[in-house]
């Protein structure tokens, strides 16, 4: 398989199954250009993405000209898919309402690739009508969601809001990538 997505990884305890990502779809060809969030980075290292990508990792540190334009450009023109997991409520909000702080939300704005979605976050924060306003405005113009799942979260509830199982988001981007 020769494609190619951007993943983007935001700051939220469920980083560490995004390396596990990354891992699964270089394995089967994916070319993957991972973008870091300072939060992410936080919970991963760009060296893990890195060793397991064996490319570039994407962060505020390099976000500059890459292949003769702007990194978010670049970015955002090669991408066959973008795939931000985990999403937080945070990055989900910036995106609804087109804020473009940072590469990663930049790059969201100014691709024309299909992008998903993966959610991980508090169950209350899931439910806040804000966050499912978001969601549903940004389902309106085209982003897909996957997830989240229910079950023990890392703040301890019980509830709706943790990452997929990385197996199954693989599964979900290997079918759009064909």
């Amino acid at each position: 398989m020769s494609k190619r997505i951007v993943l983007g990884v935001t700051g939220s305890i469920a980083a560490y199954r995004a390396a596990e990502l990354a891992s699964m779809l270089t394995k089967e060809g994916v070319e993957v250009d991972v973008v870091l969030t300072d939060e992410a980075q936080r919970f991963i290292t760009p060296l893990t993405f890195r060793a397991l990508t064996r490319r570039e990792v994407f962060t505020r540190e390099n976000d500059g000209m890459h292949d003769g334009q702007p990194t978010h450009i670049a970015l955002a023109d090669h991408a066959d898919l973008v795939v931000i997991a985990p999403a937080t409520a945070h990055l989900i909000a910036q995106l609804a309402h087109g804020l473009a702080p940072d590469l990663l939300t930049s790059l969201l704005l100014a691709t024309p690739a299909p992008v998903l979605i993966a959610p991980a976050m508090n169950g209350k924060m899931w439910h806040h009508p804000a966050t499912q306003d978001n969601v549903i405005l940004l389902r309106k113009r085209g982003v897909s969601f996957i997830g989240p799942e229910a079950g023990l979260l890392a703040c301890g509830y019980e509830g709706l809001g943790r990452l997929w199982p990385v197996a199954d988001i693989a599964l979900e981007i290997f079918a759009r990538l064909k």
